[in-house]
């Protein structure tokens, strides 16, 4: 799933820690196993599976308490913090499931936030290196995924 800031705002890296507190507090609540992850300044993706509940309840609940966290922070009252609706697909199979998690990946490289997806922190990608998926020099080159991820 994709989820962007409203007019993409880019507050997302700069409160990495909040954002991450509201993911986790709500996966205490409702359990669910986080597949692969990227956060950028404005948008993030996650492939997740919603151990209970359904993955609307969960985004729902994920970014209502990152925008009161956020407004808290910054004293606000009121105002968008996200777009309205976010980008979601059901994985099909294997070859899909890999495709979507390269291209989360690879996205800190697709946005020209780096040229390296490795020396991008706010990612899984370091998991998967560590666990041998991919080589080191793996995103260091231009990659074209086929097909739609939200963006």
């Amino acid at each position: 799933m994709t989820h962007v800031t409203n007019n993409r705002e880019p507050l997302l890296t700069d409160h990495v820690d909040l954002l991450q507190e509201s993911i986790e507090n709500t996966r205490k609540k409702y359990p669910f196993i986080i597949i692969a992850w990227v956060i950028l300044p404005d948008h993030f993706h996650m492939i997740i599976n919603p151990l209970e509940g359904n993955l609307s309840s969960l985004m729902r609940i994920i970014k209502l308490s990152f925008s009161k966290k956020i407004r808290n922070l910054m004293d606000a009252k009121g105002g968008r913090i996200w777009q309205n609706r976010y980008w979601d697909h059901i994985i099909r199979n294997e070859e899909d499931l890999n495709l979507h998690i390269d291209y989360i990946h690879y996205n800190p490289v697709k946005h020209d936030v780096v040229g390296d997806p490795f020396s991008y922190f706010y990612s899984s990608i370091h998991e998967y290196y560590m666990q041998g998926f991919y080589s080191r020099d793996w995103g260091v080159k231009k990659i074209k995924f086929p097909g739609e991820y939200g963006e």
